[in-house]
Order: C-alpha cells, then structure tokens, then sequence
C-alpha cells in the first residue's frame, strides 16, 4: 500500500460521510446518488442486491422500500445482518444460491418475522428492481480482468432478467474498455431507457460506470429473442475480433508418446 493511496484514503470526504451517517461503505453513496437522479427504487418494492458485502448498497435498499418491502443481498464473503434485509452468503452464478434467492422470493418473508403476503395465484413473486455493484478478483492484466468482468455481468443479466417484473429496473457496474458495448446493446433490446452513469462518489481513478437500465420490456426485442446476454456478448466480441469464434470442428486427434530405437548390435 503506498502513502499516497494511504493519505488520498484518508481524505476521502465520501468515506467520512458514510462513517459519519451510519453507512458501511462509502459506495452506499453511489447508490443514493443513482436514485436520487433516476428513482429507480419505490417504497413497498421488491429488490436484490447482487455483490452485497458489506452492506452499504443493501442498507440504502432498504431505506427506499421501506417497512413494506423486501431487500435480499447475496455476496460470496459474509456480511453482518442488516436490518429489514435478508442477507445470502453464497455465488449468485451457483444453482443452490439461485434456489435460496428463490425460495426467499416466493416466501415474502423480511428478517424481522413481518409476513409480506402469498404470492397471486401461486406465481413466483418478482422483483421491482436489481442493484449489482459486483466486482470480480482482478489480475492487474487489464484485457483479462475486462473479459472476466463483462462475462459477469452478462452472467447476472442472465440469471436475474427472469425475476425482474416487466417495468423494473436494473443496475450494474461496468468498466469503461474493449466489450462495453456488447452489454450496452444487449440491455437495449430488453429495456426501452438504457443510459450509462458516473456518481460523483465513484473515484476519480476508477473506469467504473454504471449501467441504469429501466423499464424492462416484457418481450426482448425481435433480433434478441432465443439469445441470452452471454450469447450476445460473446457474438460482439467475435464480429470486433476480440475473441476468436469457436471452432465447430473436433480438434485433430494428437498421439504423442516415445519411439523405442533398437540397441545397435
């Protein structure tokens, strides 16, 4: 760690705030800022907060919904309860998490024991919005960590975009860079407003923006229709030969072993 980043750590007017109104991450500030200027959260809704830990975005959730909505975080690292929320310790690319988020969902059951009510008609419950502030392990290899980050976030579109109501809104971070793109279109054939964001709480230093998705179409747009947002990533990154299109062909088989030379008489 070096003194500057230390000392510039120390300054941050955003992380005094957070400490100072009660907020576990100056990154809750982000989100209030997103709301503030998109209102993507209403009171009573129904909201998931991908990326959770530790709690800075799901606390922020839970004072927009209110006593009568639901907030549910999932993250791989733990994080201490929040109060009005349902916090998931687990991979939200991972079956048994999925079920969990599911069954919590269906439930309608905040942490404080309030029953939300049975779902209409027996249908799954769905969400009003979906909040994604999740980061993957970086490398320091720029290309790799842009890949691994896109791939993640088309991968919580994927799972997600299911469980959101038509009309509700989605929320992502993204870094600016090669692929941004593929995301951006692929949101576009699934929400009629897409529109990219800087809070003034992101850092100075930092490629991230935010992708504000609202008003979920409840069809995908025509050209979009059977596809999934990995699909579609992954098609924008071959037609800008970023990647390279896989091959359908089986891969030659390759003996390989040791030739025994016979002893010279």
């Amino acid at each position: 760690m070096s003194k500057r980043w230390f000392q510039a750590h120390q300054r941050d007017t955003w992380r005094r705030q957070a400490r100072s109104k009660g907020y576990r991450a100056r990154s809750a500030f982000k989100l209030k800022q997103i709301q503030e200027k998109f209102q993507l959260i209403r009171p009573g809704d129904l909201v998931l907060d991908v990326g959770s830990h530790p709690g800075g975005w799901t606390q922020v959730s839970v004072e927009e919904t209110g006593s009568d909505g639901l907030v549910i975080g999932i993250d791989l690292l733990a994080s201490a309860p929040v109060e009005g929320a349902q916090m998931i310790t687990g991979d939200v690319t991972e079956k048994s998490s999925q079920e969990v988020i599911l069954e919590l969902l269906q439930e309608g059951q905040k942490v404080d024991g309030n029953f939300l009510g049975e779902p209409k008609n027996g249908k799954q419950r769905l969400f009003n919005s979906i909040v994604s502030d999740i980061s993957p392990k970086l490398t320091g290899q720029y290309d790799r960590d842009q890949a691994i980050s896109l791939e993640l976030v088309a991968t919580v579109f994927d799972f997600t975009l299911p469980l959101l109501v038509p009309g509700g809104s989605f929320v992502t971070k993204i870094f600016q860079g090669t692929g941004i793109e593929g995301i951006v279109n692929s949101a576009k054939q699934r929400f009629s407003r897409v529109q990219r964001f800087s809070p003034d709480a992101s850092r100075n230093s930092s490629s991230e923006v935010f992708l504000v998705c609202k008003n979920k179409l409840p069809k995908p747009k025509r050209e979009s229709r059977g596809k999934s947002v990995a699909q579609e990533l992954d098609e924008h990154l071959e037609a800008e030969g970023i990647i390279q299109q896989k091959s359908t062909e089986p891969e030659p088989e390759v003996k390989s072993g040791f030739r025994r030379i016979p002893k010279k008489e």
